[in-house]
């Protein structure tokens, strides 16, 4: 709606300013006209004609009637009154002075040019005061008078706002601005008049919260009756004067050291007092355990004595029990005796026919191997007896590099042997021949194995 506002005011001004132009314009034109016309001209007839000729006429009725098109939309952006947040607004008409009723936030239609709107700040605003002349805080000093007729400096801040309700009455009666012309003297006035009825030292230590409240009721009061809404009335700080205030401190250090000593002396007495209890209550323990270590002696003597009734039968019973079970080991013993013997003797026979059964199995062993041996003997005797070079390949193969010492028949006869050595030591080499003639391949292995033996040893 603002800006509904604000474009009529644009479109009456554009109007009005478009009327101005046509008129100027149409003047510019009959101006220029007429300059013209009269350097054309020569003679007196001819500028007689000339003057008597009426000039470019000027559209009079055009830009009248453009001016009366203009007023519309200003009268009618006047009429729009938009109020906003956090304000209050009076109508105030040129005719009847101030209308009833508040105009809230929003939009709101007015008789142009004959009611106009006054606003007001409906939010919480603060009124302080300072204790002290500070420079940079730019606040009222507030002074008030005890009882002793001492000056004391007094920080207010007072929280109010007006009522939307009555703010036709707040217009038409109060002073303006509201603020300074009304709050700040009833709050320093009600202030001033309950000063007096407390000393110094009753506002600045007990009572300063009474004081407080008081002027706070009285303030609420006050203001409320002319329209202004107080939310809290805060007392912040107290400015004493120097001498007073060095004196009552140097009598709050005295007050707070008689406290403390009185505080200590309470302590002493207490102290005292505990010490007393706890030495009764020492000497009530003691008396206690010695009344309790009494009866147990007493009980425990009762106790012995009636246990003795019951002690003869019972190391009776016992020295039976212990005859019984010397017996009974003694049966026990005997028996395990018997046992271990029996044992015994069925160990050794267990152990004779163990020894029994293997030297039978040694002995069928040793006859099943001779009869083995006896068996391969044969057979190899029949192979040789077949092939009698068939030892000699054996021994061949059998030879080992490590053999160092070789044990031969005596007599040496049809033994391969001999031929190897003798042809070794010989110097003939490996390839001699046999009695028929030819080579022996057994023979050649064996020397030439022979032949490297020698040439390794060192």
């Amino acid at each position: 709606m603002l800006v509904l506002k604000y474009l009529l005011m644009i479109l009456g001004v554009g109007i009005f300013g478009s009327a101005t132009a046509l008129v100027l314009y149409d003047i510019y034109l009959s101006a220029q006209l007429l300059r013209l016309l009269r350097r054309e001209t020569r003679g007196a007839d001819e500028g007689r004609l000339l003057d008597e000729r009426p000039p470019r006429p000027v559209r009079w009725r055009l830009a009248s009637q453009l001016v009366l098109l203009a007023i519309v939309p200003v009268l009618f952006a006047l009429s729009i009154v938009v109020i906003p947040d956090g304000s209050a607004g009076v109508r105030i008409s040129q005719i009847w002075g101030a209308r009833p009723g508040t105009l809230y936030p929003g939009v709101h239609i007015v008789a142009p040019l004959i009611d106009g709107v006054v606003l007001y700040d409906t939010r919480e605003q603060v009124y302080t005061t300072s204790a002290t002349n500070a420079p940079k805080s730019g606040n009222e000093i507030l002074t008030v008078q005890a009882r002793e007729g001492l000056n004391i400096g007094l920080a207010v801040s007072v929280r109010y706002r007006l009522d939307p309700q009555r703010l036709t009455y707040i217009h038409a009666n109060l002073p303006q601005p509201v603020g300074d012309e009304v709050v700040a003297p009833t709050v320093a006035t009600i202030y001033r008049q309950l000063a007096p009825n407390y000393v110094t030292r009753e506002i600045f230590a007990t009572k300063r919260e009474e004081l407080r409240t008081s002027a706070a009721t009285a303030i609420t009061a006050r203001l409320g009756s002319d329209g202004i809404i107080v939310r809290e009335v805060l007392l912040r700080d107290l400015k004493l004067p120097e001498e007073y205030a060095k004196g009552l401190e140097g009598l709050l250090l005295k007050e707070q050291e008689n406290e403390r000593l009185g505080t200590d002396t309470e302590i002493k007495q207490k102290q005292v007092r505990i010490a007393e209890l706890e030495a009764e209550a020492q000497k009530a323990r003691e008396v206690k355990q010695a009344e309790a270590q009494a009866q147990v002696r007493v009980l425990q003597a009762k106790a012995e004595s009636d246990a003795m009734q019951y002690t003869l039968p019972l190391k009776q019973k016992q020295i039976e029990q212990t005859k019984l079970e010397a017996q009974a080991r003694k049966e026990a013993t005997l028996q395990n005796a018997d046992a271990a013997a029996q044992a015994k003797v069925i160990d050794s026979k267990a152990e004779v026919e163990r020894q029994r059964n293997l030297a039978e199995a040694e002995a069928n062993r040793i006859r099943v191997t001779a009869a083995a041996d006896s068996e391969r003997m044969k057979f190899e005797a029949a192979v040789l007896k077949q092939n009698p070079m068939l030892i000699q390949k054996i021994i061949a193969e059998r030879l080992s590099d490590k053999l160092q010492i070789m044990m031969v028949p005596v007599d040496g006869k049809n033994f391969f042997a001999n031929d190897v050595f003798r042809s070794a030591f010989s110097g003939t080499g490996p390839g001699s021949t046999s009695d028929d003639g030819s080579e022996d391949p057994a023979t050649t292995a064996l020397a030439s194995k022979v032949q490297k033996r020698q040439t390794r040893r060192p």
